[in-house]
């Protein structure tokens, strides 16, 4: 399997894909390995992420460097995902104590009535390319802490950061028949989701996603989906327009648009659109597009080339119904995959780019009459990931933001993901939670148990 540069197509190098034999046996080395791993007090499986994490600060250039080769993701960029890990990682540490610790929740002498929380066992975590250490570490951290075996599969597109994760975590004492990593394309996650796991933890897009939640419901096992999302900002009157466009560019533009919780539309009060829409336009101009190691460039590779003719057709489609082209608009005439950074005003519901997902540097902005027609226009979606308001009013934010349907909601921010807060989504945007409290007990089976003296 190649390994490509998708800033200029040239090929980084080539790995051994599994075929669906080798699939086998890592599943079998992990059912051996998981039973073992559970029987490692706490404290012990608590130290080892804990040298894992000194290891990826000891190697984080090295990380990062490998990273943006092989997805495209500027250097600034990559090293901020990196650090970000590092604070996932300390709150897994410091919060999986108390979650994975027994419960007595009655007790009157003769009964006790106790919660205990046990592993699930063997999960397949199949993870993604465009944050795979956010991605993966939502699940194969706390995965590995509640005491499970994780037969990891980076994506095909992030198959040497999937390497260099298993390696510091076998480096960092985590036996290596129980962080088994997968490697291969959409065929080897195939041959994983063929093997009697006990859980499957995916994230990726909403048709990989329903075939995944029909395999698992046949043998009725725990199945986590993110699948991405359409992710609105509606900015009301009272805001400061050049701040609230500069931050809401930013959420529409990191890594090159290819968040799942990046700003996929735009709806601004009709009093401020005009403006907001200028100060908009300033602001995305301004980013560099360019060689991902050079530490000024802002917008980075497109990391997989089909999506370049998707965001083409949402160009041509948005034209052809009336929308206004402000910047960009084009594949860009280079070696690799690039897009220009693209900004659409007079957009409207009947265009695909304001109801599919883009996955790319491209927005279109909807002024709005008022609150009830921005939130209408939000909620006109499949998707229900994020959403955000920008005002100065707490409370009208509030408001508003109850009435949105999404499983995260923002007040003057965005692209925003906390590892104290649950990362799930409603409707196409997927099911289950990350993150959080709830995060770590994902990973466990609640077993109760009644015990009566006699």
């Amino acid at each position: 399997m190649k390994i490509s540069n998708p800033a200029d197509g040239t090929v980084i190098t080539e790995v051994t894909a599994d075929n669906a034999t080798a699939v086998r046996r890592k599943y079998e080395l992990a059912r051996a390995g998981q039973s073992k791993w559970a029987k490692v007090p706490l404290k012990k499986r608590l130290a080892t992420i804990a040298a894992f994490r000194e290891r990826v600060v000891a190697m984080q250039e090295t990380l990062a460097r490998t990273l943006t080769h092989e997805v495209g993701k500027p250097i600034r960029q990559s090293r901020n995902e990196l650090n970000g890990l590092l604070g996932r990682i300390d709150f897994f540490l410091a919060a999986s104590g108390a979650m994975l610790r027994d419960e007595k929740v009655f007790d009157d002498q003769k009964l006790e009535e106790r919660i205990v929380h046990e592993p699930l066992g063997v999960i397949a975590n199949i993870s993604a390319w465009n944050y795979p250490y956010f991605v993966g570490g939502n699940v194969f951290v706390p995965a590995l802490l509640a005491g499970n075996a994780v037969l990891y599969k980076p994506s095909e597109f992030a198959t040497l950061t999937g390497i260099h994760i298993a390696e510091l975590l076998h480096e960092a004492g985590v036996p290596r028949d129980v962080f088994v990593p997968v490697i291969g394309d959409g065929a080897t996650g195939a041959a994983l989701l063929r093997q009697p796991v006990d859980g499957v933890f995916f994230t990726g897009s909403l048709a990989t996603g329903e075939k995944i939640a029909a395999r698992a419901a046949e043998r009725m096992i725990k199945v986590q989906l993110e699948l991405g999302g359409k992710d609105p900002i509606y900015v009301c009157e009272d805001v400061d327009i050049a701040a609230a466009a500069s931050a809401v560019a930013d959420g529409a533009f990191y890594n090159t648009g290819q968040s799942c919780c990046s700003v996929e539309r735009i709806y601004v009060h009709e009093s401020i659109h005009d403006a907001f829409v200028r100060a908009f336009v300033d602001e995305v101009r301004g980013y560099k597009l360019g060689d991902p190691m050079d530490e000024s460039t802002y917008i980075g590779a497109i990391t997989r080339r089909p999506q370049l003719e998707i965001l083409k057709k949402q160009v041509a489609d948005a034209k052809r119904k009336g929308a206004r082209l402000l910047l960009g608009g084009n594949i860009v005439k280079r070696k690799g995959n690039w897009f220009e950074p693209t900004v659409f005003a007079d957009v409207d519901h009947s265009m695909t780019l304001m109801k599919d997902e883009s996955f790319g540097p491209i927005i279109g902005i909807e002024a709005v009459a008022d609150d009830d027609a921005a939130v209408d226009l939000m909620n006109d979606t499949e998707y229900g990931l994020t959403a955000g308001v920008y005002t100065k009013d707490e409370r009208r934010a509030k408001r508003i933001l109850a009435r949105v349907n999404a499983g995260t909601v923002y007040w003057n921010c965005c692209d925003r993901v906390s590892p104290r807060l649950p990362w799930s989504g409603v409707k196409h945007s997927g099911i289950g939670v990350t993150l959080s409290t709830y995060g770590i007990q994902t990973f466990t089976r609640p077993k109760a148990w009644h015990l009566k003296s006699a």
